[in-house]
């Protein structure tokens, strides 16, 4: 209880130092006062909304978002090399609520473009690299899995290079472009270690698998069997309560929680149980970390604990100083998040920000809090702790472990610039 008053007086006390200054209008999120002759004839004029009929039920068979949200949208980054055939879409996380992402602005990454595939015709073997390994290999067509126990589960997936152009010092314009290959789903599927028990793996020589996709690319991932045996990696068919979209691997990829995006293989055909990592061309060359000493860090699968604040980030304007509400998300590979902390004085000072429910493990969280702005120039951060006591490190601590010249997992402190004119801004602190 005292929480939720003392939340109140401060929002109380924001409201009348912002009225404080007559001269000054109230900050957007205040609303406007009543005049005392006249009116906004939005309210006093009934549109045609309120006096007519609607619309008859969607007849495409498919609801769409309102005509006004159409510039809400997965978006190529105009940094990337542009080619006929985009690979990278990011997800507009400024504009989203809470911790699901839309499906149809779910971030997308393709190594060779994306597929629409025959469900009835698609089929997941599972085979042992020798013939001891698996007792007996299986192929399963998609009626087979779906007739098998489900799970359904909340699950953050981000790509091992989001948040990668920071390395070289780039300040990309927005949070989408800084953040957006970062997206948050329900998925629903069986769990792999249940296909693994009826093929009858060796689990005690069987200590990895491969996992390999149906593309163009066949990419291939190895996948510790220890994320396996406890049952959280699992074959989704199922993401936001409807079948998968074509661009997020359908009809069937694997759900590897807490691991970077590359190991969550779309359009998934075959599992393959071995003795040890299979070191494919995508584990080899790329998704691998320059360290400082120049060697390469190999199999960094986790994605670290880090936030991001999506209100107020770059490319949007605060159009007056005034009480906000600062939002943005948090997420641990290694678990749940246990707090977050805001700072707007580029770091000096941090207030602990709250928590929205639910908070679930390897999930994107929902953070907020209060913030009154002078309508000076601020520098806005936010740092997530998660579950094992990790801190998200800051850019300079960071660097000092894994040197300037890496592309891959980036989880340092974003830092927004809120200038004069309210325009937000992408900057970085040495």
């Amino acid at each position: 209880m005292e929480a939720r008053s003392g939340r109140r007086d401060f929002i109380r006390g924001a409201f009348a130092a912002a009225g404080a200054a007559a001269a000054a209008p109230l900050a957007m999120a205040t609303g406007n006062p009543v005049p005392a002759s006249g009116g906004d004839p939005n309210i006093l004029e009934l549109p045609p909304h309120s006096t007519g009929l609607g619309q008859p039920v969607v007849t495409d068979g498919y609801g769409k978002p309102s005509q006004y949200e159409s510039n809400v949208q997965r978006r190529q980054s105009p940094g990337l090399t542009q080619t006929t055939q985009a690979s990278v879409s990011f997800a507009p996380l400024q504009s989203l609520f809470g911790i699901v992402t839309p499906s149809g602005l779910h971030f997308e990454r393709h190594h060779q473009g994306w597929w629409d595939i025959d469900p009835s015709k698609h089929r997941l073997m599972i085979n042992g690299s020798d013939d001891k390994l698996v007792k007996t290999p299986r192929v399963f067509t998609m009626d087979e899995l779906m007739r098998l126990p489900t799970v359904s589960r909340f699950h953050f997936i981000e790509c091992g290079a989001n948040t990668g152009m920071e390395w070289g010092n780039v300040a990309v314009p927005t949070c989408q472009y800084s953040h957006g290959m970062l997206s948050c789903s329900e998925f629903t599927g069986v769990p792999l270690r249940t296909l693994l028990d009826m093929c009858g793996v060796d689990y005690k020589r069987g200590r990895y698998v491969l996992a390999e996709g149906a593309d163009g690319s066949s990419m291939t991932r190895t996948v510790p069997m220890e994320l396996i045996e406890n049952g959280e990696v699992f074959v989704a068919f199922g993401q936001n309560g409807e079948m998968l979209r074509p661009e997020n691997g359908y009809p069937l990829r694997l759900v590897v929680p807490g691991v970077q995006g590359v190991s969550w293989v779309k359009y998934l055909r075959r599992i393959e149980v071995g003795d040890k990592p299979y070191g494919t061309k995508d584990e080899a060359i790329h998704y691998v970390d320059l360290m400082p000493g120049g060697l390469h860090r190999q199999y960094t699968s986790i994605q670290e604990c880090k936030s991001v604040i999506t209100t107020p980030s770059g490319g949007q304007v605060l159009l007056d100083k005034g009480f906000y509400n600062i939002s943005g998300l948090a997420w641990s590979g290694r678990g749940k998040v246990t707090r977050v902390d805001v700072s707007v004085d580029g770091g000096r000072n941090w207030r602990t920000a709250r928590l929205e429910s639910p908070v679930l493990s390897k999930c994107l969280t929902r953070f907020n809090i209060d913030w009154v702005w002078d309508g000076k120039p601020t520098l806005v951060q936010s740092r997530a702790v998660d579950e094992t006591g990790y801190v998200q490190p800051s850019t300079k601590q960071l660097r000092a472990v894994r040197g300037t010249r890496s592309i891959y997992h980036n989880n340092s402190i974003q830092t927004w610039l809120v200038q004069e004119n309210g325009e937000v801004k992408n900057v970085q602190l040495s």
